[in-house]
């Protein structure tokens, strides 16, 4: 099933979107919030919750990309889901792959501070341009898919796949 017949399944509101996002993006989903929070459990629901906030979502968004859109969604509840745990002392880990970020994305929103995260991005994405695709694909896996730099040095090739480039 292709990306645009699961959108048109959740434009019609058939729950059969639910199931066939999972078989095509749930391996991908899981992978992404087993990074962050490394606890099948959590990662179990932050994937179901993704089924859930993409059902309220779509309509009225139309993904251009699926896998992107679950994988925000995913990742942002993974987060979620890590702070709160963290604040239960519960978990290690992450805390490393997000303070590499602490002193140059800005936390509050002002319009400065939109305006500085805007340009930030445009560097970044000016920076990853240069490089070649081998390094743009694991910084990829490294900040989006929240890869261990031990699994990084292990594996550099292991995300090569025939369905989705990351880069």
């Amino acid at each position: 099933m292709t990306d645009s017949q699961i959108i048109e399944l959740y434009f019609n509101r058939d729950e059969s979107a639910i199931s066939q996002s999972d078989v095509h993006y749930g391996a991908y989903c899981r992978k992404i919030s087993m990074n962050i929070l490394h606890s099948r459990q959590d990662c179990e629901e932050c994937v179901n919750d993704t089924w859930h906030r993409a059902w309220n979502s779509i309509p009225p968004t139309k993904p251009s990309s699926l896998a992107a859109f679950f994988g925000k969604i995913v990742r942002n509840l993974s987060i979620s889901r890590y702070r709160k745990n963290k604040s239960a002392k519960r978990f290690d880990g992450i805390e490393l792959l997000l303070s590499d970020f602490d002193d140059c994305i800005p936390s509050n929103e002002s319009v400065v501070q939109t305006i500085e995260s805007k340009m930030l991005a445009e560097i970044i994405n000016d920076w990853l341009a240069k490089l070649d695709k081998t390094d743009r694909v694991l910084f990829v896996r490294r900040y989006w898919f929240g890869e261990s730099v031990k699994s990084l040095r292990r594996n550099p090739g292991a995300h090569k796949t025939k369905s989705r480039r990351l880069c």
